[in-house]
């Protein structure tokens, strides 16, 4: 069951070998043993992908109950509910995660030795339940769902640009002003940037003079004087502080978007799910405070 949910869930059943660490081959078999026991074909095979069959459909959503009694089950035995202990499955977003969900899941494992850690860095949303994820690290609105969500700090889209290229071609005092600016386009995001003027959203046009796909060639490109461009204050905060960027058009900037920590209850909530919301909540308060993120009360919700 277990690897059924797995290809299922990854999409092909390469893509479930690699999830599970384990030989294609292997993985095969398996799926094909199972469906010779049921006597039942489950998915079908294409070159790119799978689909499920009806009675596939049937099966992998008992099995996932199963698997969800089963692992609430082992969670009860291995005294999961009495102390901290066991793997816990995080998801975050890569360069995020890397800068500051990294260094305090790190000093979490230090602090509750009997936990170790499943660091998913993925830009994408994970299904908590259906992947079986404990915690997750969420940036911008949530959607509604049976989550719960704890608010942790806020992050905003800056507009920003090297004090070199500001003193050559001037300081935009609207959005208007950038049809006259260079601007640096990142990851082909749009060709025009969207500000809130007197609370209506507004699009400006700067002209388009290099284009980039990361983040950390952005940053390169703007402290270079290549143009302005947008970013976020969590990806430059050494570079807000020391002023090698400077922020511009702030009173166009718009509201704040959140940070939140993510997680699913269903029953009992496991001590080392709690422990690590207990421990990542306020270093996550005072990391984000560094780039000027607001420090918004401890209040849990459902999202």
């Amino acid at each position: 069951m277990r690897v059924l949910l797995a290809v299922v869930d990854a999409g092909s059943l390469s893509a479930g070998s690699r999830r599970l660490n384990a030989p294609l081959p292997s993985v095969s078999r398996k799926v094909a043993d199972l469906e010779r026991h049921l006597g039942a074909n489950l998915i079908i095979r294409t070159s790119r992908n799978l689909q499920l069959t009806d009675a596939g459909r049937e099966y992998v959503e008992a099995a996932r109950k199963i698997m969800a009694d089963l692992e609430e089950a082992e969670r009860r035995a291995s005294g999961e509910y009495q102390a901290p202990r066991g793997t816990l499955k995080i998801t975050m977003p890569v360069e995020f995660g890397n800068r500051y969900v990294l260094p305090i899941a790190l000093s979490f494992l230090e602090k509750y030795p009997e936990v170790s850690l499943n660091l998913l860095s993925l830009d994408r949303s994970v299904d908590l339940v259906g992947e079986q994820v404990d915690i997750a690290i969420r940036l911008g609105e949530l959607s509604d769902s049976s989550l719960f969500a704890v608010k942790a700090a806020e992050f905003r889209l800056l507009t920003c640009a090297s004090p070199t290229y500001l003193l050559q071609r001037g300081l935009p005092q609207h959005p208007s002003d950038l049809s006259n600016h260079d601007g640096i386009i990142f990851n082909s995001r749009a060709f025009f940037w969207t500000f809130d003027v007197d609370g209506e959203p507004v699009d400006a046009i700067p002209r388009n003079r290099i284009e980039v796909n990361t983040a950390a060639n952005c940053v390169a490109a703007a402290l270079g004087g290549a143009g302005i461009a947008r970013l976020f204050d969590y990806q430059i905060p050494d570079e807000l502080s020391c002023g090698a960027l400077v922020p511009i058009l702030n009173e166009y900037a718009g509201a704040p978007k959140p940070i939140h920590i993510v997680y699913s209850r269903q029953g009992l909530l496991a001590l080392k799910v709690r422990s690590f919301i207990d421990w990542a909540l306020p270093r996550l308060r005072t990391s984000c405070s560094s780039y000027g993120a607001a420090s918004p009360a401890d209040t849990a919700r459902s999202s």
